[in-house]
């Protein structure tokens, strides 16, 4: 921890001290916790965490700190991490734990190995939590993070991994700071903030501005002189509750004349400018260098003697600009001093000493850890060649140490620099042109989950392209582009891109380049509707892939095989082949592929209609993804949408909607569709907002699974409204925009033909009772055609081959609701539809259970009706789908059912555990005191005792007791004398 001349007191924070000392007790005694600290720049979050840090030392923890540095656009992948392993690879104690994790020291500089795989960044991540909780076992730990708003991505990444599963099950505690005011909209940190507060060992402490009075004793405590009573009031009144703001207006306050400062930026300038001249000359010199500079580094790049060096230091110092560091390093005591200091520097002053600093730390020896702190000085002094190496050199090390994001960030700013730098300046062998560059960052890009970017970068590829281009690079271009706009469902351009990569490199001699080329015109060619040549490629490349051993090729085809072949994903041949793509996938290391596998033994399962076997696949493949960095990308953001649909079918639709939640703020813009199965919930429950909300998904580029959901919203919106027009209109629109360009409709076409339908015939009822032939006609007419189409798309399939339980479930809903339409309600044909999704979707299964019950009301079957009815309204009931709760009774009332079963079938329409409720009812005990004997809260019991009521056809407690006897549902209990 850092350390001044001088300690501000802490005042006004009782409340927020007492917090962190209590999460650093529960740590002390093996109770993990984590806390966000919050605040505007100023408000004393740095102090604060310095007075915890002094409690925890004392404490005998140990207390190590990283910070974050604000360098623009340029990235250092970790620096806060890199810097806590610097202090921990510096004291003996834990050198045995180091050695434990030799991976750690990539991020010391000392590792060789590249990290170039999603594994290795794991195994990086996995090897820190692994030394943290070395250091947590052999003493009690507090990590503190600073300025997290200026964090890089790769720091954020290995944030999550460490708090969602790495280290909060050991004796350490975590304080990480960030400035509020900093957080705009789209603001990197937001997300992740927003996941991290949802884990159950992670809080938030926002500190807010000081009280007035707090203000007051914070001025006064720190001037020993007397103060007039009216400068401490102009004090507090200009500082706003800001301590560091108070604590400069003081200093630069001339007491006598009371006069105070207009502007923040005037006070510290004011407070820098009462410095010696030679004490100026070093803040400015540091300000260039950041928040914070090495002794060593300041002296050379300010070229003073070390006497005159030290007295300017210890001036600065003196002053509460500077504080020093254990580790002899100086930092400005708030980073807005800084930048006034940095703001206030002529633009040549500044660039000179900027060149300065990028010179001195090429030096010494060019390290590659400081290649992006050289890349954004040379920049800044205008050094185009140099920040273009340096720039390469930094996307060399964020590869290294798997961080994405900063990779393609330092790519694109070398592509930025590269027209403005000599081509005798740019940098020479080793493959290095804009050609492979560009490609290299579209790589880097879409590993980051920027799917669109990916894309631009790949055509920027493309157009560099000369016309005496290798054939090799121009074919991997090309089929790089094609997989990108495969990402984005630009399906012709894909496949035209693909089927030019495949003719530009011959598959004779065999070469990894041709099979990758292969398997991604497999896939292009699937997904026009291609499927022989699909297959014939695919198989083909198997071969190859199996030649050269390319293990993760061999997966990936493996995938597509299973995909493509007869039975698809759903039949035994289709799993064994994706269970063994699995393997060699992992086995590789290619994440990417592994995930494309799990994703798909997920949907195998959704599609044989066994929705809860999809779970742990689901829970595999996003673990797998989130350890990986990659819950961005295509296939575990349809993983998301896939949970959400199941926990919806299953009826688990409270924990539908917690994940959707979760979700929502941590997902990238192309990825809202995922969260659409809450929707659903929402339109269930009476939520007709739901569908603005679906609307809002359709802003924007083309989206074909968000089109999807809107698709299914509305639609059956449309119905709910009893509007059938619109209904069969958003219908024809969504099969239009997601039919491929072969003519293949989507499988969803069967669902949202079924939900069009109940609209249609609820028209054509209506209309055939009011005498208008005419118009039942024309909806008759309408739902002929539409049941046309599920059968059509039902019995073949978007793989030729007919679609699984859910999709015949679908197409027997379709099929009753034109019966219904065309010649009235046909309780057999609901009776099948309620049967077929009885595959696990509860709400389907409820609504069609519904028409049934009209059926047999229609029918006069009215006691089969009425058990329908109560079977509906407990479904209602339990899931909260008001409209259904409402429509059931409503049919109840019109058609004079039954309320309760006949007598004799009372019992059987009690559960077990309403009859252990009505017992204890019976012996005259409360709520509570139930809810006591058998082990559940008093708000289930009385749950229970309305079930109870309901089902008894009683008004009160004491008549449901009676009918209870009456009926022998319960027997007396016998006397004490008995």
């Amino acid at each position: 921890m850092q350390h001044a001349s001088f300690v501000t007191p802490v005042v006004g924070r009782d409340a927020e001290l007492a917090r962190l000392f209590g999460v650093l007790e529960r740590a002390r005694g093996g109770e993990a916790r984590a806390v966000l600290v919050a605040g505007d720049a100023g408000v004393g979050k740095t102090r604060l965490l310095d007075e915890a840090g002094g409690v925890a030392a004392d404490a005998g923890m140990t207390v190590v700190a990283g910070h974050c540095v604000d360098l623009g656009d340029v990235g250092l992948p970790y620096l806060p991490f890199t810097e806590i392993l610097g202090v921990l690879a510096a004291d003996e104690r834990f050198s045995a734990a180091l050695a434990a994790h030799p991976v750690v020291e990539r991020l010391l500089g000392a590792g060789t190995d590249a990290v170039r795989d999603v594994d290795g960044r794991l195994r990086l991540f996995e090897g820190i939590a692994g030394l943290l909780a070395d250091v947590a076992e052999a003493a009690p730990l507090l990590l503190v993070l600073e300025d997290l708003h200026w964090a890089d991505q790769s720091s954020r990444d290995l944030l999550r991994f460490l708090l969602g599963r790495g280290v909060l099950r050991h004796r350490l505690a975590v304080f990480a700071s960030y400035r509020a005011d900093d957080l705009h909209r789209r603001h990197p940190l937001r997300p992740l903030l927003a996941e991290l507060v949802r884990l159950p060992a992670v809080e938030r402490l926002e500190l807010r501005p000081l009280a007035d009075s707090d203000v007051d004793r914070l001025v006064r405590s720190l001037e020993h002189r007397p103060l007039p009573d009216a400068t401490v009031r102009r004090i507090v009144e200009r500082a706003e509750g800001n301590a560091f703001y108070a604590e400069e207006l003081l200093a630069a306050t001339d007491s006598e004349a009371g006069g105070v400062p207009s502007g923040l930026a005037d006070v510290l300038l004011i407070r820098f400018e009462q410095l010696s001249g030679t004490a100026q000359q070093v803040l400015r010199t540091a300000a260039v260098a950041g928040r914070r500079v090495e002794h060593d580094l300041l002296r050379e790049a300010v070229g003073l003697p070390e006497e005159e060096l030290e007295s300017a230091l210890r001036e600065a110092v003196g002053r509460q600009l500077l504080i020093t560091g254990d580790d002899g390093t100086y930092s400005f005591r708030h980073a807005l001093a800084r930048e006034a200091v940095y703001a206030d520097l002529l633009p040549g002053e500044r660039a000179r000493l900027h060149g300065a600093f990028a010179r001195l730390l090429a030096g010494r020896g060019g390290r590659a850890e400081s290649a992006a702190e050289r890349a954004h000085h040379y920049r800044e002094s205008h050094d185009l060649a140099e920040a273009l190496a340096a720039s390469l050199e930094a996307a060399d090390h964020a590869q290294r140490v798997g961080a994405p994001a900063e990779e393609q960030r330092h790519l694109e700013a070398a592509l930025d620099l590269w027209p403005a730098v000599g081509a005798e300046a740019r940098p020479s062998g080793g493959g290095v042109d804009r050609v492979t560059l560009t490609l290299r960052a579209s790589a880097a890009a879409a590993h980051a989950g920027e799917l669109h970017r990916a894309v631009s970068l790949t055509r920027s590829a493309l157009a560099e392209l000369g016309q005496d281009a290798d054939s090799e690079l121009a074919a991997r271009v090309r089929y790089t582009l094609a997989g990108n706009l495969l990402s984005v469902d630009s399906l012709t351009a894909a496949f035209a891109y693909s089927s030019e990569a495949l003719a530009m490199i011959p598959e004779e001699p065999a070469s990894v380049t041709w099979v990758w080329a292969a398997a991604t015109h497999a896939m292009a060619a699937r997904h026009i509707g291609e499927n022989e040549t699909a297959l014939r490629v695919a198989r083909r490349a198997l071969s190859v892939a199996e030649e050269l051993r390319v293990t993760d090729a061999q997966a990936d085809l493996l995938i597509s095989l299973a995909v493509f072949g007869a039975g698809g994903r759903r039949g035994p041949e289709g799993r064994e082949r994706l269970l063994r793509a699995r393997e060699l996938a992992r086995s590789s290391g290619n994440a990417a592929v592994e995930l494309r596998a799990l994703f798909n033994l997920a949907m195998g399962c959704h599609e044989n209609g066994k929705p809860a076997e999809c779970l742990p696949w689901l829970t595999e493949g996003l673990d797998r993804a989130r350890r990986a960095g990659l819950l961005s990308s295509p296939y575990p953001l349809e993983m998301r949408y896939l949970r959400l649909l199941v926990l919806h079918a299953l009826g688990r639709w409270d924990e539908c909607v917690r994940a959707a939640e979760a979700d929502a703020d941590v997902l990238p813009a192309a990825g809202g569709y995922t969260v659409g199965p809450a929707l659903y919930v929402a339109l269930a429950r009476g939520d007709l907002a739901a569908a603005d909300r679906a609307r809002a998904l359709l802003d924007g580029p083309f989206d074909w699974m968000a089109t999807l959901v809107a698709g299914i919203v509305l639609t059956d919106a449309a119905a709910l409204r009893r509007d059938p027009a619109e209904a069969v209109r958003r219908m024809r629109s969504t099969v239009a925009a997601l039919t491929d360009e072969a003519g293949t409709r989507p499988d969803v076409t069967v669902r949202l033909a079924a939900l069009a339908l109940s609209a249609v015939a609820d028209a054509a009822v209506e209309l055939r009772l009011t005498g208008d032939e005419d118009g039942a006609r024309h909806w008759t007419d309408t739902a002929t055609e539409l049941v046309d189409v599920a059968r059509a798309v039902a019995r073949r399939g978007e793989d030729d081959t007919p679609q699984g339980p859910e999709g015949q479930a679908w197409l027997a809903r379709a099929e009753a609701e034109w019966l219904r339409a065309v010649s009235g309600p046909d309780a057999a044909a609901w009776s099948e539809a309620v049967a077929a999704f009885g595959y696990g979707d509860v709400h389907e299964r409820a609504r069609c259970r519904l028409r049934y019950a009209e059926a047999l009301v229609a029918a006069g079957r009215r006691e089969e009706a009425a058990a329908q009815a109560r079977a509906v309204r407990e479904t209602a009931d339990r899931l909260g789908a008001v409209p259904l709760r409402e429509q059931v009774e409503a049919l109840v009332r019109r058609g004079r059912l039954s309320d309760a079963p006949a007598t004799g079938d009372r019992a059987g329409v009690l559960t077990a555990r309403e009859q252990d409720v009505l017992r204890l009812l019976a012996l005259g005990r409360s709520n509570r005191q139930i809810g006591e004997e058998l082990f559940i809260s008093g708000k289930t019991a009385s749950v229970h005792v309305s079930n109870i009521l309901a089902k008894l056809g009683a008004s009160s407690r004491g008549e449901a007791v009676a009918i209870a006897y009456r009926e022998g549902l319960i027997a007396p209990e016998p006397s004490a004398s008995a």
